[in-house]
């Protein structure tokens, strides 16, 4: 009995020197504070390591890039990857495909597709194109719902289905090891604008404050979701810092601050020097709040412009005062609406010209970003990886610099 007794003591002194993991006191540690306390060590890295590479690299990313693209569906395969022999860096997806009421396939099908960009090292973020909760027509139906889908309006419990089902997502997303896979969760994008049943004409700055603060609170206190960082994302509508905050939730309910820009790029746009103020605005709101700056979406439809991506693109995200963590184009559906290039797009060799720039980094550039803490040696490691990358590729591609 005595023996017993012993090791019992034993081995209750081990286990209390054994150090557990308190997502506080890691971000504590690095300086952090994430919307959720709680989070697991890999959402607490991958927010430390995407704001701390977003000082000298820009992570570049695709929607829906290996579910589909032009001419394939299904092939695990890359419109981006066939021009330039990588997957993009981060890759973007809808949780509209999981609050829908059916058993679509397509639901396991993102799952794998997530885990396997998870598992190369890339970085997944979610948006969410909800169709209209009070008429169930798409998010393009305009019918006043954010009112009512809040706590005491009519259809505020069948909101909160919605959100279990985005939950049970998030809480059964596990990696070959068991551990939870991080997400950027961008809801409610382009608020600013009057397109969505969420826009700014169809309810006011307080209900969607009121909105955001609920749908956030639900998933982390209620269903427990520990592996999401929150992404703010209005779209271009704004001139000023205040203008960008005026529905800005809270430090405590934002970890990224984003923004859509299509339009600016078009003749009828603000052009180059505009967007590069606006991401200048983004990117000193992110520094002042210790939060992460993106392009959370952007793009030329079909790529007209066949020098787009250095012309463009590069010449706005490539400057010293811009510090964002990555941009996104959007996806490619066929030879008429895509966003990447394809293999033969005339603008291939532009796009590659365009990832040989010191700043893009594609998913084979990116340094682990779940497992430790990045330094300038890591960072420095990632110039020299990217360098033998063009030694390698230059070959294949005549350009002329």
């Amino acid at each position: 009995m005595k023996i017993k007794f012993a090791f019992f003591v034993l081995v209750v002194i081990i286990s209390s020197c054994i150090p557990e993991y308190n997502s506080l006191r890691f971000q504590k540690k690095l300086n952090v504070k994430l919307v959720d306390s709680f989070a697991t060590k890999e959402t607490v890295l991958l927010f430390y390591n995407l704001q701390k590479l977003s000082e000298h690299k820009i992570i570049f990313g695709h929607h829906d890039a290996t579910a589909y693209g032009v001419g394939w569906y299904g092939k695990d395969s890359s419109d981006v990857k066939s021009v330039v022999n990588s997957y993009p860096g981060l890759y973007g997806w809808d949780f509209s495909h999981f609050t829908l009421n059916n058993n679509n396939p397509v639901k396991s099908y993102i799952k794998k597709l997530v885990k396997d960009a998870y598992e190369r090292g890339g970085v997944n973020t979610f948006c969410w194109h909800y169709n209209n909760p009070v008429t169930d027509n798409l998010f393009y139906d305009t019918t006043i719902a954010v009112s009512k889908i809040l706590p005491g309006g009519g259809f505020y419990l069948k909101y909160l289905r919605a959100l279990d089902s985005i939950a049970s997502f998030a809480n059964n997303l596990k990696d070959s090891k068991g551990r939870l896979i991080p997400i950027i969760f961008r809801p409610f994008h382009e608020f600013d604008g009057s397109w969505f049943w969420w826009g700014k004409n169809f309810c006011t700055k307080e209900e969607f404050v009121q909105l955001w603060r609920t749908t956030v609170d639900y998933l982390r206190y209620k269903k427990g979701v520990k592996n999401f960082l929150y992404a703010y994302s209005p779209d271009r509508n704004f001139r000023t810092e205040e203008e960008y905050l005026e529905r800005y939730p809270g430090d405590e309910y934002v970890d990224i601050f984003g923004i859509d820009n299509y339009y600016d790029f078009l003749p009828d746009g603000e052009g180059l020097e505009w967007i590069k103020k606006k991401l200048r605005i983004v990117t000193n709101v992110a520094k002042k709040k210790n939060k992460i700056a993106a392009f959370t979406e952007t793009g030329l439809e079909g790529i007209v412009n066949y020098k787009w991506w250095t012309e463009k693109l590069l010449k706005v995200i490539d400057d010293d005062s811009v510090k964002i963590a990555y941009v996104m184009v959007w996806r490619n559906a066929n030879e008429n609406h895509h966003y990447a290039p394809y293999k033969g797009h005339p603008s291939s060799e532009n796009f590659v010209e365009f990832v040989f720039s010191p700043k893009i980094l594609l998913e084979k550039h990116l340094p682990n970003l779940y497992e430790g803490i990045l330094d300038y040696k890591k960072i420095n490691k990632v110039d020299f990886i990217k360098s033998l990358d063009i030694i390698k590729t230059i070959g294949l591609y005549p350009i002329k610099f």
